[in-house]
């Protein structure tokens, strides 16, 4: 239901109609008057809140239309009950929810129809399509937005006027209500009307398809990264972003669903959605070299296709999980991995990739991930004597097929929170559970919110111990609301990515051009909130950390070490060079946990008991402790690759490479298709009735 607001709407709305029958039977105008608010209201409320009741009961035969109809219907039989059967109010009520219902119908067909024109066929966002057709503005929202519940509750009017009517014995009121709600519903109607023609139509496909291929012809894209997937997966294709921006070569992002590109970042590169496969197949992408993939789907396909560029599985995350060595990506020319890790993951899993054609060119993404500079000197007790170390635990979700070896939360979580709190000499616990924690195991958002609690109590406990001294941080918490207060408003008005405050899609394909100096402004200000964030609260206090902000990689900097589970979490990690442990959580053993996972053969291995947690703290406090540094330092290389050169220069040289080496394919292509064009001629010009075989020698075959 959402909320305890919520679950009462729902209930009340659902008592609201035997209520209603029961006051229309007795009668009672004003019981049914009473009972009617009610049902109104409740009904309003669930469907500005999104209830998830709400969105489900069509499926039962309860639909909008349905409730309202009711309504409508037990109003007739009050009416009836009434004895005002005879009177001309009742055959005028009759008549007047009759050519109200008509009325719904022309409603709804105008309402799909204007949303189905402005449904381009192709979205895009930093593509200047302005100059090449004619977008007209998109209709008021409050024409389109919840339109039919809109349109039902302009029956108010009548409901109202009636029962008003019946109570005072007066038809006047009635009449009233009733000619209001006709003439708003045909109000209603014809407003809708002029944006089914004449110049408040977009464009058809033909002419926005034409206007993307010409936008196409001038920018000449040379590098595509190329995405497919659902709503929760944007991320996979947000990661990605910054390292786009920063290509030596023309940048194009396609993505396949108009849901990705409403939950895409901002971003400066060009952006085009695609939802039909027809219209990728024939957009002209002559000149695209390189297309980089993200994901592993299947419409893949519609692009894999098209021969003249190199096709790249980039992937979304470095790990030792299956997922990382799909046997689909055997469909690409090259596969590019962060390390010399990556190429031997696909070694030994034997799935049908070459290793000549494993390309390792780092984690771009990293860049932002400061390495570590040791203990700082001095001492190691709470706030007030000096430095207290920060332990960041990061599990990752439970995972689709209740493997317990996904997440430490279940088993071990409670375990690590306690012994990091209860530490002596003491440290700082960040928790930032995984966003999808609990949406598939009641278990794991249980000991998720024990988690939380634990660490808020130890927050409270901690602010109250007289060793800790509070930090000088009211000058960060003011300026935290003005950094926010300010991204919001360039946010609003950046046109990066999705529909922001344009009216709809084509509104935001028309003038969803980014403006570089806000995007920059934006990155400025979200290192400033950054920064504010951490110097809000002191430096020894415990924090649960939920949602986009801050970020994980922002975590990671703040703190001395980490404690997660087997991810691309942990591979990431590995780049700050810090202590780490990773959980044994399905209890496979040390051994056999390092054989299976690369990633944490320079860890802390942890059991469901959280006892070994003992040797990561010890690290994380004397350097001459840190049994594991080295070990991490030669891991760091082998599954991220070398420092130098970085890895944006690593991955801009692959790219270039494997440019060459399309452009060498396709240069091949047109001087074997011209060395055919030749040999037809010739075949062309030899004598009549003699054709000549390939070998240039004649069949003998003559005209009779």
């Amino acid at each position: 239901m959402g909320s305890a607001a919520e679950l009462a709407a729902a209930a009340l709305m659902i008592l609201g109609f035997p209520a209603l029958m029961v006051a229309a039977l007795v009668p009672s105008v004003y019981a049914f008057a009473a009972a009617a608010a009610v049902t109104y209201l409740a009904d309003h409320y669930l469907h500005r809140k999104g209830s998830y009741l709400i969105n489900r009961l069509s499926t039962v035969r309860a639909g909008l239309s349905i409730r309202f109809l009711i309504r409508q219907l037990l109003l007739v039989l009050l009416l009836a009950r009434l004895s005002l059967a005879d009177n001309l109010l009742y055959y005028g009520a009759i008549a007047c929810f009759i050519a109200f219902y008509g009325l719904q119908a022309p409603h709804g067909a105008l309402v799909t129809l204007i949303r189905n024109r402005r449904r381009m066929p192709v979205a895009t966002r930093n593509v200047d399509l302005k100059s090449r057709i004619r977008i007209p503005d998109a209709p008021p929202r409050r024409l389109l937005d919840r339109s039919a519940e809109k349109i039902l509750h302009l029956d108010l009017f009548a409901v109202t006027g009636i029962l008003v009517a019946a109570a005072l014995d007066t038809s006047v009121y009635g009449y009233a209500g009733i000619g209001l709600t006709v003439a708003l519903g045909s109000l209603y109607v014809l407003a809708l009307m002029p944006y089914v023609r004449g110049r408040r139509i977009p464009p058809n496909a033909e002419k926005v398809l034409a206007a993307v291929d010409d936008w196409l012809a001038a920018y000449k894209p040379e590098t595509v990264l190329y995405f497919s997937g659902s709503k929760d997966s944007a991320y996979q294709v947000n990661m990605w972003l910054e390292t786009m921006e920063q290509l030596d070569t023309r940048p194009l992002i396609i993505l396949r669903e108009r849901v990705i590109l409403q939950n895409l970042a901002p971003t400066t590169v060009p952006v085009i959605c695609v939802p039909g496969g027809v219209h990728l197949m024939n957009l002209d992408l002559s000149n695209v070299r390189v297309a980089l993939y993200a994901a592993n789907v299947g419409k893949n396909i519609h692009l894999l296709r098209v021969p003249t560029m190199k096709h790249v599985f980039i992937g979304h995350g470095d790990s030792d999980k299956l997922a990382s060595v799909n046997p689909f990506s055997k469909v690409y020319d090259e596969v590019w991995t962060a390390g010399r890790a990556g190429r031997d993951r696909y070694a030994i899993a034997d799935v049908g990739v070459r290793d000549d054609d494993i390309v390792e060119v780092g984690r771009p993404q990293l860049a932002s991930i400061q390495g570590w500079k040791g203990v700082p000197e001095g001492p190691r007790g709470g706030a007030a004597d000096g430095y207290c170390p920060t332990v960041l635990y990061a599990p990752t979700w439970e995972g689709w097929d209740g493997n317990p070896g996904n997440t430490s939360l279940v088993l071990a979580g409670e375990n690590i929170v306690k012994k990091l709190v209860k530490a002596d000499p003491p440290v700082r616990v960040l928790y930032k559970p995984h966003p999808f924690t609990g949406t598939v195991s009641a278990q794991a958002g249980a000991a998720h919110r024990r988690i939380t609690a634990l660490v808020e109590k130890a927050a409270v406990e901690r602010a109250a111990d007289a060793r800790f001294t509070a930090d000088t941080a009211a000058q960060a918490k003011a300026e935290l609301p003005r950094i926010e207060a300010r991204l919001a408003e360039l946010s609003g008005s950046s046109g990066s990515s999705g529909s922001g405050d344009k009216g709809d899609e084509a509104e935001a394909t028309r003038d969803g051009v980014v403006d570089v100096e806000k995007h920059e402004e934006i990155a400025r200000l979200r290192g400033e909130w950054n920064e504010a964030y951490w110097r809000s609260f002191p430096t020894y206090e415990h924090r649960v950390i939920t949602g986009a902000e801050p970020r994980l990689y922002d975590c990671f900097n703040v703190s001395d070490a980490m404690v997660s589970d087997i991810s691309s979490v942990v591979s990431d990690f590995i780049a700050s060079g810090k202590p780490y442990a990773v959980t044994d959580s399905a209890e496979l053993g040390v051994e056999e946990f390092k054989r299976q996972n690369t990633a944490v053969r320079a860890a802390v291995i942890l059991s469901n008991s959280a006892k070994e947690l003992g040797g990561l703290l010890d690290a994380v406090r004397d350097p001459s402790a840190d049994l594991l540094a080295g070990d991490r330092t030669e891991l760091k290389r082998y599954l991220l690759g070398p420092d130098e050169p970085t890895s944006i220069e690593q991955f801009n040289g692959a790219v270039a490479d494997l440019a060459r080496k399309a452009d060498a394919r396709n240069v091949g292509q047109r001087a074997h298709t011209a060395g055919g064009a030749a040999e037809e001629a010739e075949v062309a010009n030899a004598l009549p009735g003699q054709r000549r075989s390939a070998t240039g020698e004649t069949d003998g075959v003559t005209a009779g």
